[in-house]
């Protein structure tokens, strides 16, 4: 018997647990079927073939393990309404089968009760866990669960590998290509994760909050979702995570936080802050920096041959670490939507009446959330670039030479001490995590800056 035999045989007999939720009404009837864990090896085990239909697309490299962490992969399966992006109602009760990436704690001891649950973005072709950020999602404890929601996603899922993923299917077998289902395939997702039973997708662990999470593409659909499909259907989520692209219009019931690179920041029309709504723009950022691309480049070299290159008219990869604005927005927003605390607004980016951001002498945006890496800066760190393909979401990366540092840092304690300074008010303004300003001034110490 062939390995990929072997392996359809297995995927045949997993565990099938059926996570129930009481429906609010009758929009609320359909409930998924959760399978799994879906068996295979973990990439890399030196006991195994390093065959891509034994593990899930995308699994992580990272050492889970070390930070007490498991990885899993789950079918999520049911019948599911479809929706124009109005609102409308084009199909009810078809068939779709997906699947669901869970990272979570393996003791319930160091899980703090929030589930992280992201809409898989698949503007590159394939499902991104764009928002999994693992140092801070593992140290605070969260659960991250990535569902595949869109028909490109799964589309790619299938070919990359059929034994794994030829059964599913976001499209009621090939009518609703528009992602339709996408919506309450999603929702349904929220629902599952609701469950505590030891056979289900978190293990045992029992969710207190459940958030909505989406970056660029992502963020769109779940603006349409809170937009226009949630006042018709009942509520799964506790809040909202739009990151780095729209956020909704509606005034909803669920508090609603936007967290916007420099790149995204384009008109001086904004949604103002209100009790249930919350927008921050973070200068130097990039809509897809240098974090993400890095922790990415293994794994996709890993599952594809090679991670893409790109050729920018400037050098790319913001450094500025969006990140830890968004693990400080995830924190805000699970008081927010648990006990009603609202998060700190922001300063808004400056821009010129061309709608062209305003910078400073040394080139850095002005105005906006000011992390050390923008505020005490050691290169020029933009949302700006161009160039072929997805340049332009990339940001700028230019260190600077050592004639303007030592003009900038004459004396090493000087840089490190303003470094310091300037996490510390971010800290206590709510827009940094003691943790990650900790490690910024470890970083600061042990750089050569201000050395002679």
């Amino acid at each position: 018997m062939t390995l990929r035999s072997r392996t359809s045989r297995i995927l045949l007999g997993v565990l099938v647990a059926t996570v129930t939720a009481v429906p609010a009404d009758a929009a609320a009837r359909q409930e998924a079927v959760v399978q799994g864990p879906v068996p295979g090896a973990v990439p890399g085990d030196p006991s195994a073939p390093e065959v891509k239909d034994t593990y899930p697309w995308m699994a992580t490299d990272v050492d889970l393990a070390s930070a007490g962490y498991v990885e899993q992969e789950f079918y999520l399966s049911g019948k599911a309404d479809g929706y124009s992006t109005t609102g409308e109602v084009v199909a009810s009760d078809v068939p779709y089968r997906t699947r669901i990436i869970v990272r979570r704690p393996a003791d319930a001891a160091d899980f703090n009760g929030t589930v992280l649950t992201e809409w898989q973005n698949v503007t590159a072709g394939y499902d991104l866990d764009a928002l999994w950020s693992p140092e801070q999602i593992t140290r605070a404890g969260y659960a991250w669960v990535g569902v595949s929601a869109q028909r490109v996603g799964v589309d790619h899922l299938r070919g990359w590998s059929p034994a794994r993923y030829g059964g599913l299917d976001v499209t009621g077998g090939g009518r609703l290509t528009a992602d339709e289902l996408s919506y309450d395939v999603f929702a349904q997702a929220a629902k599952a994760l609701r469950g505590s039973r030891r056979g289900g997708p978190l293990g045992g662990l029992r969710a207190r909050t459940v958030l909505a999470v989406g970056a660029s593409q992502s963020a769109a659909r779940m603006t349409v979702y809170y937009d226009a499909v949630l006042p018709r259907t009942e509520a799964v989520f506790d809040g909202f995570a739009h990151i780095v692209g729209p956020a909704p219009t509606r005034k909803g019931a669920e508090p609603v936080f936007q967290v916007l690179s420099e790149t995204d920041v384009r008109s001086p029309v904004r949604r103002p802050d209100d009790a249930l709504f919350r927008r921050w723009e973070v200068a130097g950022t990039a809509h897809s920096g240098w974090q993400g691309q890095e922790y990415r480049a293994s794994i996709l070299e890993r599952d594809l041959g090679a991670a893409p290159t790109y050729d920018c008219a400037r050098p790319p990869f913001s450094r500025a670490p969006l990140h830890h604005v968004i693990a400080a927005s995830y924190d805000h927003l699970v008081r927010w939507a648990g006990r009603g605390v609202l998060p700190p607004s922001a300063p808004v980016l400056e821009l010129a009446a061309d709608g062209a951001k305003v910078r400073d002498e040394l080139g850095l945006a002005v105005g906006g959330i000011r992390l050390s890496q923008v505020e005490v800066p050691t290169a020029l760190n933009t949302g700006d670039n161009a160039g072929e393909t997805f340049c332009f979401l990339f940001g700028t990366h230019v260190p600077f030479d050592k004639d303007l540092l030592g003009r900038l840092y004459p004396a090493r304690g000087r840089y490190v001490s303003a470094v310091a300074e300037q996490d510390g008010r971010n800290v206590r303004a709510g827009y940094l995590l003691p943790a990650d300003a900790r490690q910024n001034l470890r970083d600061a110490a042990a750089s050569d800056v201000g050395r002679r």
